[in-house]
Parts: structure tokens; sequence; C-alpha cells
């Protein structure tokens, strides 16, 4: 078995061709998929060093959407093992970016760690309208709505899904996360989500801790 530790230290300090060697070798010993589920999860626990660095200032947005492809490509390599596990499954999420906001690096992120935890990940893009947020939802019936937004814009795009939920009667079949510069606990209250966060580790944190 691999070496976790070294794996998590490796995810830390985004050493990508230590990371991507451990992993191939991983994969070349036929392993379980149990164990796929543990290298899944010593990279997060990298990703979270990460999320710390990049709040100490020590890393910038670029060494986090770094780590993100990092991770991408790690559950690349690794889906073939995982998809034979049955209880990997956790729930489902819809995430997108709200309407007239066009970032998608925090999304792409969140979504990339909440596949590797074993959710269904339903990702609309960028600019989507509340209406494609309440088709979805009724689509797939998530458990979980994330939306995301850089400029302050996003604040009225989120609580307009928000009301457009109510209306179509869906509001209380699903928990709200929202995500991304402007929000904080004033704004997360005016949107009517049930979380906000700042950080993809964290935001994921809040989503397991609802499917549990």
């Amino acid at each position: 078995m691999i070496d976790l530790q070294a794996l998590t230290q490796a995810v830390g300090d985004l050493d990508e061709k230590t990371i991507l060697t451990m992993i191939n070798d991983f994969v070349a010993t036929n392993p379980s998929g149990e164990d796929a589920q543990k290298i899944v999860f010593a990279c997060q626990q990298g990703m979270a060093i990460v999320g710390d660095l990049f709040e100490k200032n020590e890393y910038y947005v670029g060494d986090l959407i770094f780590a993100g492809e990092l991770l991408s490509k790690t559950i690349e390599i690794l889906k073939p093992v995982l998809s034979g596990v049955a209880s990997q499954k956790v729930g489902a999420i819809v995430i997108g970016t709200v309407e007239g906001d066009l970032h998608d690096i925090g999304k792409n992120i969140f979504g990339s760690m909440a596949e590797a935890a074993g959710f269904d990940v339903y990702d609309l893009g960028i600019d989507v309208s509340p209406s494609a947020f309440v088709e979805k939802v009724k689509e797939v019936k998530p458990q979980i709505l994330g939306m995301s937004g850089v400029l302050t814009l996003a604040i009225d795009s989120m609580k307009n899904t928000v009301t457009a939920l109510n209306e179509a009667g869906l509001r209380d079949t699903v928990k709200i996360i929202i995500g991304g510069n402007p929000v904080n606990e004033a704004s997360c209250k005016q949107i009517g989500a049930d979380a906000f966060t700042t950080n993809a580790a964290e935001g994921l944190k809040t989503c397991q801790g609802w499917v549990k």
C-alpha cells in the first residue's frame, strides 16, 4: 500500500511528479476500491494543507487552481478503481456559477473535491439562470445545491434562485450552500441559503455533514 502521509504531503507541496508516480504505481497493483478511497481521502487532506497555506498567503490563486487540476487528474486515474465501490456514492450535488457571473475556479475546485468524496456532481457551468437551477433540481432531486459567485451582483442572482426554488415548491427539498468572495453571514441570511463558504475544503465538510 502507498504511503498515505507521504501522498498527503506531496499534494500539500503541489509536487505533481511525485503524486502522479505514486498514483500510477498504486493503480498498477490492481487495488481494491476501498484502498482507492483511502487514496482520495489522503489527497483531500493534502488539499486542506493547500487551503491553509492559501489562507496564510503562502499560496496564491494560481496554486489553488493547480491543486484543483492535480486533484482532477488523480481522480481520473483512480476512476476505474473507484467505480467498483458501491458504497462510494454519498449523495448528489447540483452546482453552478450564478447568472451574470463567469468565474468558475472556486466552483471547479469544489466540484472536483465533492466528486472525490463520493458525491454525484452535476455542474451547470457559468452564468446559470434561476430557472436552469430549478429545472436541474427537479430533474435530479439532489440533496444539495451549491451556488458560486465572485461579483457582488452574484448576491442578487443567488437570492433570485432561492426565490425561484420557493415558487416551484422545491426549497425545502434541498440544502443550499453558497460560495465566493462576496458571501458572508449577512448575505447568506439575505439570500436564504443554509450555509456559506469561501473555502472549498470547508464547504465540502459542511456538505458531508448534511448527508451523514
